[in-house]
């Protein structure tokens, strides 16, 4: 069964919502320029508060090693989800427990996927000046071609009217979704999500 990861959760209520709703996964944005940026505290206290219940990721743009490495420690987030430029070997650095976000525009996004270590994957829609988040669909043949190699993330796009014919064309490992549970960014709407994750998990 496909797991479903919620992404851009701002605070507590939400988080334990989503998690009691069935999100195997809850990403936790540290990209300050994100409508959806979480401070150490607030991350600290949703990790607290859901427990081992969901795998906690965190998505970072760009930061050093060192510096994923300290929200990680701090937070107590496990996973981190690299949207920026990162190299290969910074994203190597940080397996088993990390990887990279690929934006995708066309095929050769799936050589740029095979560059990147690591068992995991995130496919995203490429936006110019957007690291992610962007609430666009791709070519989902590309992420299938993809998903043939690595587990796979799927984002980009997504909510409860299309995640169904998403997995059954890509069969991802994870399928990702912020702004298509959203009543406005950062806050998420409990019917969306439940509604998002049983017809994933269906």
């Amino acid at each position: 069964m496909v797991e479903v990861k919620i992404c851009g959760l701002t605070n507590v209520d939400d988080a334990v919502r989503c998690v009691e709703a069935g999100a195997d996964a809850i990403g936790l944005n540290f990209w300050p320029r994100s409508p959806r940026c979480v401070d150490v505290p607030t991350a600290r206290a949703i990790v607290q508060a859901t427990g081992d219940r969901a795998t906690m990721v965190g998505v970072f743009v760009d930061l050093s090693l060192e510096q994923v490495r300290e929200i990680l420690r701090e937070t107590g987030v496990l996973w981190a989800q690299l949207h920026g430029d990162e190299s290969p070997e910074l994203v190597a650095e940080l397996l088993p427990t990390a990887y990279k976000a690929i934006g995708v525009k066309d095929g050769s996004a799936i050589e740029l996927a095979r560059r990147y270590p690591g068992e995991h994957l995130l496919l995203d829609a490429s936006v110019p000046g957007m690291p992610g988040g962007t609430g666009r669909t791709f070519d989902w043949d590309i992420a299938a071609a993809v998903a043939n190699e690595r587990k796979v993330t799927l984002a980009g796009g997504l909510n409860p009217d299309n995640v169904a014919e998403a997995i059954r064309a890509v069969n991802p490992f994870r399928v990702d979704v912020a702004s298509g549970v959203e009543m406005a960014p950062g806050k998420k709407d409990p019917a969306r999500v439940q509604a998002f994750i049983t017809t994933a998990k269906n």
